[in-house]
């Protein structure tokens, strides 16, 4: 096939571009060509999908047989790509979120799950659950048939958000570890290459739909995630695991502040178990969590942490609100003896 990625230099675009490669296909990448980072055998398309009159320019005379968006910034922008690729392409699909649906997302929801309201052709960007909600609803406009895949959360090489590179940076560091309990609570993500192959085998076969895009709830714990990563960088660190209690009490942000972690009871919970019956029958496999985590940190060790995006938060918890809450845990865990 051929298949073009709207981006292509970051994170699951990235991923999408070597699959495709892998998988023999010729693969065209459109991006600004500032990141530095380019697929080594892709085709570069050059150009600002944000000037529309340019982007047309671009693809005039083109034809692909597939195209993956992995856009989240203003709606108007996925809108216009559909509106003018789908004409010259076979297979549509866009990485949009599980944010799309209505808060707080239940435990186990599947695709049926009530979603928010958007614009297509908003220009703003300042909400993301909005922005990918927009996406889906341009895409769909133009391509009915298209795949929407709603990713929860995404790991692996190639990661900008700052979740798991900041896990296995903090525990180079060593010392004591604020890890958050229970350690058998279940996780629910997928890595980057794994959606990457989903999605290219959906336009191999012409797969179409909305479907939650994630692994099995339970795939890996935070026991052995944290495990496996300090095993990964071979630290000496001491994982200090503190209740749920505990990290509310001290005005910790789970997802943020302790990132991919979530309190195991309440309103995120279902951040980490929805129903991916649908993905998985299309073929949606998770490689194990400790190919995961080996080759993240490769990636980091190799190319060094990414820039900080300015459309996402900061991930990681202040070493100074570490320190306190590890002792106030032991100082409670004391007087209890």
């Amino acid at each position: 096939m051929r298949v073009l990625v709207l981006g292509g230099s970051h994170f699951v675009g990235r991923a999408v571009a070597e699959v495709a490669l892998d998988r023999g296909h010729h693969v065209t990448t459109c991006n600004r060509g500032i990141s530095g980072h380019h697929v080594a055998g892709a085709e570069h398309l050059r150009v600002d999908r944000t000037d529309h009159a340019a982007f047309g320019a671009a693809l005039h005379g083109q034809r692909w047989d597939a195209v993956v968006d992995t856009w989240s910034g203003a709606p108007i922008h996925a809108s216009t790509a559909a509106r003018l690729l789908g004409p010259r392409v076979g297979h549509y699909g866009y990485v949009s979120s599980r944010s799309v649906y209505t808060w707080p997302i239940m435990v186990g929801l599947d695709e049926t799950h009530p979603v928010i309201d958007a614009d297509a052709n908003d220009a703003t960007d300042d909400d993301y659950a909005k922005a990918k909600r927009g996406g889906e609803l341009g895409v769909l406009d133009a391509k009915p048939e298209a795949l929407i895949a709603r990713a929860g959360l995404i790991l692996g090489p190639y990661e900008d958000v700052g979740r798991l590179p900041w896990w296995l940076r903090r525990l180079t560091r060593g010392g004591d570890v604020l890890s958050p309990g229970p350690r058998e609570m279940p996780l629910q993500y997928v890595d980057a290459r794994d959606l990457a192959r989903w999605m290219v085998l959906c336009a191999e076969r012409n797969v179409g739909g909305v479907m939650n895009a994630v692994g099995p709830a339970g795939h890996t714990t935070m026991g052995e995630l944290l495990e496996v990563a300090r095993a990964t960088v071979q630290s000496t660190a001491t994982l200090v695991w503190v209740t749920p209690e505990e990290i509310a009490a001290a005005g910790i942000a789970p997802w943020t502040e302790l990132p991919i972690w979530v309190p195991p009871t309440g309103e995120l919970a279902g951040l980490h178990n929805c129903d991916v019956s649908a993905a998985t029958r299309t073929g949606l496999q998770c490689r194990p969590i400790h190919e995961t985590i080996a080759d993240t940190w490769a990636w980091l060790e190799a190319e060094g942490s990414p820039q900080q995006r300015d459309d996402r938060p900061a991930h990681g918890l202040d070493a100074q609100r570490e320190v306190a809450v590890i002792a106030a845990h032991r100082s409670a865990h004391d007087s209890r003896e």
